[in-house]
């Protein structure tokens, strides 16, 4: 009996979709060790599963995935299906789980209905009890649930079978950029629904932000007594009630009211959050407040688990997002497990709870021969709309769900639609998301995904479109390796336009799977087992590894979403209180003076409450702004803990320059700080001068240096690679430029060399003048480099590479502690810094450049010590070659040699978001134009 694995209905003798309680029901739960055994396809599984004998059988945990267990591989792919387009028929080669578990009923089950409740099962399943079949069921990330009553005898052996099905029709509707696993991945259990006692509740409670009182309501299939003893309430079911004195419910500020709602048949305990969704002329609203969304897409993730989560690893997830300052998620692209939700309750987030639903392989429109995507076909219709209602119906009590999501990226069809309908019919209280509803037709959002700056300022800026909806970004900030950039470009945009609310990184996590590659452990990405159809490491754009440590991107949206904007004002700091409803009564002030990195003073700063919205000013501490670099960094902190970060926990900070700079930042060519063109900025870049001449000057060693040599070339990072401007590079030669020495010799002083740095074949070419003088028992280097012919329009960098003898440990002034490039340095403050060499990279799941450490002043490696005399340099030390970076597939290919590797960067190109987003501004981009560098060798 396999005929439903194609079949276009979402189930068979599933129960009615109901909302997730924290109820008396017994629960008896079924996770541990299964009987397993898997069959390479439908037609080879066995017809036994009304009494399998398990003797022979494996054995598997669930929950869990059984390509996780041992048994066949993962696959990663993002849009294309691994299937041929031909619903509903799936492939023959259908790998199918079978599981099986005996246990005894409790004897307390007696005179109660038996549910069998599945959490989440991947993709389709059938399910058999002591041997009579019950029923099938679809929708991998949606609950289902099954009333075996007359199958099982309370105090008796109930033995049940489980067939589980990679593929089916709905893996037609569930083509999320995620790996491909399948199996029981969410808890399974028992449950005895008791006579009388409620099974589904609707709790709804709203807050009126201009009298301050709350509503009341709960909606019961049994009808019972509410009782909030913090408030002093206690109100029937079915009854609309004011409620004074309640405080509201916020992502900032998320006060619960415990309750219970009492039955002759039982109780049911709630968390209630009282708040109001609404959109005001054109504006999205919470409690009357505009919202400014500061969130994350998020996948369920595990490296070791895939999307099979412990209740730590969500809590994990929510502390690292609090910590942080963001404030929503977007659950991409299913309803997460309940826990999660409940946590974004308790803790604080605004959620967007998207359904499962996504077919993005079919593309947006139907394709020939008239091929439509499911959301257009209506044998789809009645899965799609069961699955909207049992997402509303499963998370409809959490305060913190502010929106509803249909789903992601499957075109526009009439089926969307009636998902629209069945939501507003069943909740009308939320408004209802969907980016691929780009002209507004039904949604009560406006979104779009990578969409530029420039163009969600045009939104912004105009009431007339889209019907004048809120409009949101729900990815963008695509975090893939070496970034995301330009991120302060979204934030004024944010800022200066009340319509455009914000939006949602993509994403939070690499999906990076720990395993073993040539005897290494990886993080495997899309390709790594072996898959012919694949989206290679599309799968690794996250703000945290794997293992869920944050990357400097995770540093850099920190910094630019943080509640409060600390700058100067004359010689005051002014702060800005950015939050949304909090005063900064929770926050403490200090102030640091450092001059050249080296503290001088530090102490409290008194700043008064400010309300949120609010700016005030405050003097700063009488500070000596003669003395060189002179900076002071104002912190503000968490005064007691809260209940997701310790008492001291930074919440914010800035740093403010005292006196004049000496010396010039780096930026990209022809470019100033303010985007307009500036003399003499620096410009060029790659290859460089040979080893010859340059060592040693006038018998003055310069520290080991060897083969220092112009370098125009970085290992391309993702988002040079995915739009093909690494490719353009290639084209240009810059991957392979050749050095020629032009001439060298003695020259009013100095040991000057003059290189040719060119490609093969290509007609252009740098040329460098390298003076080399020794002062004061030291080398100065000032380098000038010109291009010639049909030069390149961009450069990936500009700048000088040598080797030294395995060095250990760099000493810096300058931007840190993490990377930074041009366009990500937010988070970079300036400061002196010590480091390994191996703590200055930054391991992304495919190596590519990193580890840059833009406008440093000095540093120190080992025994050598570099010093910019004009303009700052970018810092680059690595124990590898760029080669050996860039064709490294997994960062434990990196083995340290005995040599390391510094590169002295004049300018570099930005990093962007364009694997998936707009393309690098100009601003960004290092042109080619003429260039200098000056640096001081000195040895100790």
């Amino acid at each position: 009996m396999t005929h439903y694995v194609e079949d276009f209905a979402s189930g068979a003798n599933v129960l009615p979709p109901r909302s997730w309680l924290d109820d008396d029901s017994g629960r008896l739960p079924l996770s541990g060790d299964w009987s397993f055994r898997l069959s390479p396809s439908v037609a080879d599984a066995p017809d036994d599963l009304k009494d399998p004998d398990t003797s022979g059988w494996d054995t598997i945990a669930v929950p869990g995935h059984w390509q996780l267990s041992g048994y066949g591989k993962p696959a990663y792919t993002n849009v294309v299906y691994p299937f041929p387009l031909e619903p509903p028929y799936v492939p023959t080669d259908n790998p199918t789980g079978d599981y099986v578990r005996t246990v005894t009923v409790p004897a307390d089950f007696a005179g109660a209905r038996v549910v069998l409740r599945f959490e989440g099962v991947d993709s389709r399943f059938a399910v058999y009890v002591n041997g009579e079949w019950v029923g099938w069921s679809s929708g991998s990330r949606l609950v289902s649930e099954f009333d075996v009553t007359e199958l099982v005898a309370p105090g008796k052996e109930a033995r049940i079978a489980v067939r589980v099905h990679q593929w089916s029709t709905g893996s037609y509707v569930e083509d999320q950029d995620m790996w491909w696993l399948s199996g029981i991945f969410r808890e399974v259990n028992l449950l005895a629904l008791r006579p009388d006692a409620p099974t589904d509740v609707f709790v709804k409670a709203a807050w009126d932000h201009v009298d301050g009182v709350g509503t009341l309501l709960v909606e019961s299939d049994v009808p019972g007594t509410v009782s909030v003893p913090e408030l002093g309430l206690s109100v029937a079911t079915g009854e609309h009630t004011r409620v004074e004195g309640v405080q509201p419910w916020s992502a900032e500020a998320p006060r619960l009211y415990d309750a219970v709602l009492r039955t002759a048949g039982g109780d049911v305990r709630l968390r209630i959050g009282f708040r109001t969704v609404a959109i005001v002329d054109g504006i999205f609203t919470v409690n009357g407040n505009r919202v400014l969304f500061k969130g994350v897409n998020r996948h369920e993730f595990h490296p070791d688990r895939g999307r099979t989560l412990t209740e730590q690893d969500m809590l994990d997830d929510v502390l690292i997002m609090k910590r942080a300052g963001i404030n929503a998620v977007r659950t991409s692209h299913y309803p997460p497990h309940p826990h999660f939700l409940s946590l974004c309750d308790e803790y604080g987030l605004y959620v967007i709870d998207e359904c499962d639903l996504e077919s993005h392989g079919f593309g947006y429109e139907p394709q020939p021969p008239k091929l439509p995507n499911p959301v257009m076909d209506p044998r789809f219709r009645d899965d799609l709309v069961d699955r909207m209602r049992r997402t509303v119906h499963r998370d409809k009590n959490h305060p913190s769900i502010v929106i509803w999501s249909l789903g992601n990226e499957c075109g526009m069809g009439s089926n969307l639609k009636d998902m629209y309908d069945a939501v507003k019919e069943l909740d009308p209280s939320r408004p209802v998301h969907y980016e691929r509803d780009t002209e507004a037709e039904f949604v009560d959002i406006y979104s779009r995904m990578y969409t530029s700056p420039e163009g969600c300022a045009e939104i912004g800026a105009d009431s007339n479109l889209y019907r004048n909806l809120p409009f949101i970004l729900c990815e963008y900030g695509h975090a893939m390796g070496n970034g995301p950039g330009g991120l302060l470009d979204y934030r004024e945009v944010f800022e200066k336009y009340p319509r455009c609310q914000g939006g949602f990184i993509w994403e939070f996590i690499d999906h990076g799977l720990r395993t073993t590659i040539d005897g290494r452990e990886v993080y495997a990405y899309g390709g790594d087992f072996g898959e012919t159809i694949h989206d290679g490491n599309f799968v690794c754009d996250g703000l945290l590894f794997p293992d869920r440590t944050p990357s400097p991107g995770m540093h850099e949206y920190v910094k630019v979403i943080e509640p409060l904007r600390i700058v100067a004002d004359g010689n005051r700091v002014a702060i800005t209180n950015l939050y949304e409803v909090l005063d900064t009564s929770h926050l403490t002030f200090s102030y640091v003076v450092e001059v050249e990195g080296v503290r001088v003073d530090a102490g409290s700063l008194q700043v008064p409450v400010i309300a949120a919205g609010e700016t005030v000013t405050v003097d700063l501490p009488d500070v000596d702004a003669s003395k060189p670099e002179t900076w002071v960094t104002v912190t503000a902190s968490l005064t007691e803990a809260a209940s997701w970060a310790d008492a001291g926990h930074r919440i914010a900070w800035g740093q403010i320059r005292l006196d004049e700079p000496a010396l010039r930042p780096a930026r990209p060519a022809g470019v100033g700080a303010d985007g307009e063109a500036a003399a003499g900025a620096a410009g060029v870049g790659a290859g460089g001068a040979p080893a010859e001449g340059v060592a040693g000057v006038g018998g003055i060693s310069v520290g080991g240096l060897r083969n220092v040599r112009l370098d125009v070339w970085r290992a391309p990072i993702d988002n040079d690679t995915n739009p093909g401007v690494a490719a353009k590079w290639r084209e240009e030669g810059l991957h392979r430029v050749q050095h020629r020495i032009v001439s060298q010799g003695e020259r009013d002083g100095a040991w000057e060399v003059v290189t040719r740095t060119a490609p093969p074949q290509l007609q252009w070419g740098l040329r460098s003048t390298w003076r080399w003088t020794a002062v004061d028992g030291a080398v100065v280097l000032e380098l000038s480099v010109v291009p010639e012919g049909l030069i390149p329009e961009v450069l990936p960098r500009l700048g000088i590479t040598f080797e030294l003898p395995k060095a250990e440990r760099v000493e810096w002034f300058g931007t840190g502690p993490n990377e930074a490039y041009v366009d990500t340095r937010a988070a970079a403050a300036v400061g002196k810094y010590s480091a390994t060499v191996a703590e200055l990279q930054t391991p992304y799941v495919r190596p590519q450049e990193n580890g840059q450490r833009i406008d440093t002043r000095w540093a120190t490696i080992d025994g050598l010590r570099i010093e910019a005399v004009g303009e700052l340099f970018g810092l680059t030390v690595r124990d590898w070659t760029t080669h050996d970076l860039e064709t490294a597939h997994h960062a434990a290919e990196l083995v340290p040699g005995d040599t390391t590797y510094v590169t002295l960067d004049i300018a570099q190109t930005g990093v962007g978001t364009a694997a998936c987003g707009p393309a690098l501004p100009d601003r960004d981009k290092l042109k080619t134009a003429p260039a200098t560098l000056a640096v001081r060798f000195t040895t100790h």
